[in-house]
């Protein structure tokens, strides 16, 4: 009788563990594939743990192999799926994280700078910003500029005002393009801030940051300038420019003009923007090397001024054919004169602007206070310059 009772507890006992288990998790189903054996030895087990807990019964009861195979899937599959949620960018091969990195635009790779030290040096490298400049800055960046951002670098001597003009020029870039407030810098009471860190300061995206917040004033060259002003129809004067982000427009000023003061415009596109072709300052005479190259028809800017005091400016014209020439292609021989006609037929017929005449052999500069004074000569060899002048040609002749 002791026996019945003793097995009927027993019984209930185990029953009452076997009904409270929890469900089982989704891959139970893949990992009951692995054994035909898997109740049975979970039931085995079970049972030990029982009549251990419950009887204090000390027996051994050893765990077959096959479930320690199980455990061992088990396990291996827990850590991979952990490994894969720890995974981060950086753990990708050098080659694809480069390759990530060159195709980011500007504004996400600077925000990629700022996550960790790893990638700031993998960010900030020259060979990935030197495709944004070339792409963005290219038509408008000429040598002239690159000395005048070398000649800015050179005068910052304070490293802390370095890094911090830096850090604010990323952040302001940054906030252009996400202005979320989790993109938001940390400032101290001093306007400081917190977050420092370095970034070269003749590194090539110090410089883009610094052309893309207007924070640089470069040298280049302006179409028309101020506003199209009669005066300056179809010529190019040298500026200082600065970019404008909100408007995607740049600022100009102009060197003053005898007793004028520094002119002052605003809202100039892209289009009516240039490098300076030459590496020839505005109060400088262009040397000319191609005098003897100059034949009919031949596209030209040369240098003008209204006075000594004024800077030069390029304006375009054409190579015309001399008085006593009838414009026969055949019979021309206009190429082979000592002068040279240019025209500029944005002038009326009877304006003193529409024609001049140079010396091929000893051209300096000629011309006089009442007419002014015309300088060096440059041949245009580019369609696309060619196409430029063309395109912002007044819409009336100028007399």
């Amino acid at each position: 009788m002791l026996l019945y009772f003793l097995t009927c507890i027993s019984f209930f006992l185990f029953l009452k563990p076997l009904l409270s288990l929890k469900p089982l998790p989704s891959w139970a189903g893949e990992v009951r594939l692995i054994s035909p054996f898997f109740y049975k030895d979970l039931l085995v087990k079970s049972i030990s743990k029982l009549f251990r807990n419950h009887f204090l019964l000390c027996f051994p009861c050893p765990i077959p192999t096959t479930m320690s195979l199980v455990k061992k899937a088990l396990t291996s599959k827990v850590e991979s799926v952990e490994d894969s949620q720890n995974m981060s960018v950086l753990d990708l091969p050098d080659l694809v994280l480069e390759c990530i990195l060159e195709k980011l635009p500007p504004a996400p790779l600077c925000q990629m700078a700022s996550v960790c030290r790893s990638l700031r040096e993998r960010c900030v490298s020259d060979h990935l910003w030197e495709r944004h400049m070339k792409q963005k800055w290219g038509r408008v960046i000429g040598e002239a500029a690159y000395r005048e951002w070398k000649w800015h670098v050179a005068s910052k001597g304070n490293a802390e005002t370095l890094r911090y003009g830096r850090q604010r020029s990323l952040m302001r870039l940054v906030s252009l393009h996400w202005p979320f407030s989790w993109m938001r810098t940390k400032v101290d009471t001093n306007n400081t801030c917190k977050q420092s860190t370095y970034l070269p300061p003749d590194s090539l995206m110090r410089w883009y940051l610094a052309l893309e917040t207007g924070d640089f004033w470069f040298p280049a060259q302006v179409y028309n300038r101020e506003n199209g002003h009669v005066g300056f129809m179809l010529s190019c004067y040298d500026a200082e420019l600065s970019y404008d982000p909100q408007t995607d427009t740049f600022q100009a000023r102009y060197p003053p003009h005898g007793r004028r003061a520094v002119a002052v415009e605003h809202g100039i596109p892209w289009e009516r923007l240039r490098a300076p072709p030459v590496d020839t300052p505005p109060h400088d005479l262009h040397i000319s090397d191609c005098l003897h190259d100059l034949h009919p028809g031949d596209h030209v800017e040369i240098q003008w001024r209204r006075n000594k005091e004024f800077p030069y400016g390029w304006w375009y014209g054409v190579v015309g054919h001399l008085e006593l020439c009838n414009g026969n292609e055949n019979y021309c021989r206009c190429h082979s004169s000592d002068m040279v006609v240019l025209e500029f037929n944005q002038y009326t017929p009877d304006s003193r602007w529409r024609k001049t005449t140079i010396s091929r052999k000893d051209h300096r500069e000629e011309g006089n206070e009442a007419d002014g004074f015309y300088g060096g000569i440059r041949k245009l060899k580019s369609e696309a310059e060619i196409s430029l002048w063309k395109s912002i040609w007044p819409s009336e002749t100028l007399d």
